[in-house]
């Protein structure tokens, strides 16, 4: 098992942990960016992560793990390889979260979410309602990284790998945009 400080170390080593000024794709703003891309770019440490956080799941009897594109198709991946089963991914089509590519889910098939960092779990949210538009059952969902503080209620249990204690701000209360710190947008959203 990887400590916290050695996976925060994979983090900074990769510099997947950015510091500055950060417009969240939820739309808050932060001072700490976790660039999930910049560590998954690295399969050796990709698949060192997503084992360590597989081992949470591996007595639910998952079939399937799907995550939301972008970010979560390569951790997808590679807990569906952790776990040795199926991995999909869902995108945005007009505005809606749907299975596209040919993708299928099966009535009652057991399903693992994933993402790769959770700050307001909206994505994953959207991924869910797909599972259950469906009719597949989501058992439980995982991340990489939890910025929420543990405060997202998916209604299923949740597994992370590691949760960080990064403050975040509404854009009229942020001290940085007060400050005058100039504001960078990595996230994956449209418009953000």
């Amino acid at each position: 098992m990887l400590s916290d400080e050695t996976i925060l170390q994979i983090f900074r080593d990769t510099k997947a942990l950015l510091e500055g000024h950060f417009e969240l794709s939820s739309g808050l703003h932060s001072q700490r960016y976790i660039q999930c891309a910049r560590v998954l770019q690295y399969p050796e440490y990709a698949s060192i992560l997503c084992q360590q956080l597989s081992k949470k799941f591996r007595h639910l009897g998952v079939t399937t793990v799907i995550g939301p594109a972008l970010g979560a198709v390569v951790v997808a991946q590679e807990m569906g390889r952790a776990l040795s089963v199926r991995s999909i991914f869902s995108e945005r089509k007009d505005g809606k979260m749907t299975l596209r590519r040919g993708f299928e889910l099966a009535m009652g098939e057991k399903i693992l979410a994933v993402e790769d960092v959770i700050t307001t779990g909206g994505s994953l949210k959207e991924v869910l309602e797909l599972v259950k538009e469906v009719g597949g059952d989501v058992v439980s969902v995982g991340a990489l990284v939890d910025r929420s503080q543990g405060k997202v209620d998916f209604g299923v249990p949740m597994e992370t790998l590691i949760q960080l204690d990064v403050e975040t701000y509404d854009p009229k209360d942020c001290p940085l945009c007060k400050s005058g710190v100039p504001i960078d947008k990595p996230g994956s959203r449209p418009g953000a």
